[in-house]
């Protein structure tokens, strides 16, 4: 976590504007279906009561992410979660490797797995594909470029996977921005990696 408290606080809920009230009522819903919005009990995630305070931002916020979120991104959901999760490492975001860490186990990434994905790339046992995804991401992050060698290696998953990989790093790059410098705190009950602690 980059700070130990809100620069921005969540909006309390009691007492929404109308325009809150319309960009949080995918949340509202009692059938919410916004992917990872809501923790147990119906409790919206502080990232989206945050982002409340700029409504229409949030409202395309959600639209984009959705996509990225969904059946329709071409990388599955556990090579999804694997990128996800090493764009979120390093971007030093406490928050977004908190949620996606529950999110990548449900999805088929191991605790072994998640472990590597901090030390990267060359950590053992990782899968040819799998190296290539981490390694594009960490050129994404450092260089806002894919290296030709690892487009070449990013082959396996086509052009409609690679530019999912590139929009995915990209969508979770800003979400890292977001939380780092707005000082979104994890959910009440959640641990922070010591890794990632400030």
């Amino acid at each position: 976590m980059r700070l130990n408290a809100p620069r921005i606080e969540p909006v309390d809920l009691a007492r929404l504007d109308t325009d809150q009230r319309a960009a949080l009522e995918p949340f509202l819903a009692p059938d919410a279906s916004v992917v990872g919005g809501k923790v147990g009990g119906g409790k919206i995630l502080n990232i989206f009561r945050t982002l409340a305070h700029a409504p229409k931002a949030l409202t395309a916020f959600l639209g984009w992410g959705n996509y990225i979120l969904s059946r329709r991104n071409a990388l599955s959901p556990r090579d999804r979660e694997l990128v996800i999760l090493r764009t979120g490492y390093n971007c030093r975001s406490g928050y977004e490797w908190t949620q996606h860490k529950r999110i990548g186990l449900d999805c088929g990434l191991s605790e072994d797995e998640i472990a590597r994905i901090k030390a990267g790339a060359d950590a053992d046992g990782w899968s040819d594909l799998d190296r290539a995804m981490l390694r594009a991401t960490d050129e994404l992050v450092a260089d806002h470029f894919v290296s030709e060698a690892s487009w070449a290696a990013l082959a396996p998953i086509g052009d409609k996977g690679r530019m999912d990989l590139v929009m995915t790093v990209g969508q979770y790059t800003q979400v890292s921005m977001i939380l780092n410098s707005f000082g979104v705190q994890v959910e009440e009950g959640w641990e922070v990696d010591p890794d990632l602690k400030r």
